[in-house]
């Protein structure tokens, strides 16, 4: 199976074709860039000249797109963008999380995978095992750090918010990747179910824009005596 990957939920916008054969992922063609913003100018560039190396549209099966959580604005480029190039190609999109191909990005049974989430927050999702321990969740520093303490020895730590927790998991290993591996993003994308994986983003905390008080052009209202 081949997978065209769409990432732009965190600190890179990447694009990469790859075969999925029995559980080995093999790159056929990559690109990707470290950036927090910028992905809508960058993506289709990206994803042209990932998928040219990889022999054209024509032999893609599937098309994978992180859904988040991550950044509004990314989260939202990526999506249109894959969504778009499903329905372009009839193909299906499949939506994976950002934290669990975080933590499909490393060697560890026994993850957290974390992101920060700014805020004195991280999003967060562990596992135990390679069993998911709940659902992912928008959690303090305290308690991901209690939640982390429960893992016990040989956890690791992945992902943005890894460092921030470090100091309270002395002697497990910490991953502070900008984001999750394409190859991991692939080899998951390739065992779900389209219909069970939509490519809907997850939010878990609510946008921190606000709307405007005056519409353009509008006088401010005058300040009381």
């Amino acid at each position: 199976m081949r997978v065209l990957v769409i990432d732009t939920a965190l600190g890179l916008c990447t694009a990469g074709v790859f075969e999925v054969q029995d559980g080995r992922v093999r790159p056929l063609g990559l690109r990707s860039e470290a950036m927090t913003k910028g992905h809508s100018e960058r993506l289709g560039g990206l994803a042209r000249d990932a998928v040219a190396e990889a022999g054209g549209f024509d032999a893609i099966d599937r098309i994978a797109v992180t859904v988040g959580p991550g950044s509004f604005t990314g989260l939202r480029v990526g999506l249109s963008f894959a969504q778009g190039l499903g329905a372009a190609l009839d193909r299906p999109v499949i939506g994976v999380s950002t934290l669990d191909a975080l933590a499909a990005s490393v060697e560890a049974t026994t993850v957290a995978a974390l992101i920060d989430a700014r805020r004195g927050q991280v999003y967060a999702r562990f596992w135990r095992d390679g069993l998911a321990d709940g659902p992912p969740e928008a959690l303090s520093l305290e308690q991901a750090a209690d939640r982390i303490a429960a893992l016990g020895e040989g956890a690791a730590l992945v992902g943005t918010g890894a460092p921030l927790l470090a100091e309270a998991a002395p002697g497990l290993s910490v991953s502070d990747l900008p984001g999750a591996a394409p190859e991991a993003i692939a080899r998951l994308a390739a065992s779900l179910n389209p219909t069970e994986a939509p490519p809907s983003p997850l939010y878990l905390r609510a946008p921190d824009a606000t709307p405007p008080t005056r519409l353009p052009g509008q006088p401010r209202a005058a300040t009381p005596a």
